[in-house]
């Protein structure tokens, strides 16, 4: 979601509950945004202790990885996905290997998810 269309419905939900009730209704309307606030933090942490656990830049199948992302996706929605933290390589620019070598690089930009390429794995095991 665009956060402009947030920051407009909190406030028109804060200036519609204090016109219709007072100051009940922008208790009652920061109430309500406080707790999908919290609601977000909580989505947030619950996917950064996941990937928190799991070793870094390591994902189970870096194929079906690749198969998932979308341009558009944000940062947390791509660790979700791949259970980790990706290896930086370069500003915006993350990678995550599987065990069999095949590795997927992905570029950020303006923290959405631009461009990624599948790095198939050589016989050498060297990544190409």
């Amino acid at each position: 979601m665009n956060p402009w269309i947030g920051v407009a419905l909190a406030l028109s939900a804060l200036i519609l509950g204090g016109l219709l009730l007072g100051w009940q209704g922008a208790i009652f309307a920061t109430t309500g945004i406080i707790f999908w606030l919290l609601l977000q933090m909580s989505r947030l942490m619950r996917v950064m202790k996941v990937a928190g656990s799991a070793p870094l830049g390591s994902v189970a199948n870096a194929v079906m990885l690749n198969s998932k992302l979308h341009a558009g996706m944000t940062l947390v929605d791509l660790i979700k996905l791949a259970g980790s933290l990706g290896i930086k390589q370069a500003p915006e620019t993350y990678q995550w290997r599987d065990a069999t070598g095949d590795a997927v690089e992905v570029v950020l930009k303006k923290g959405k998810l631009a461009e990624w390429r599948l790095l198939r794995a050589t016989p050498d095991g060297q990544a190409s």
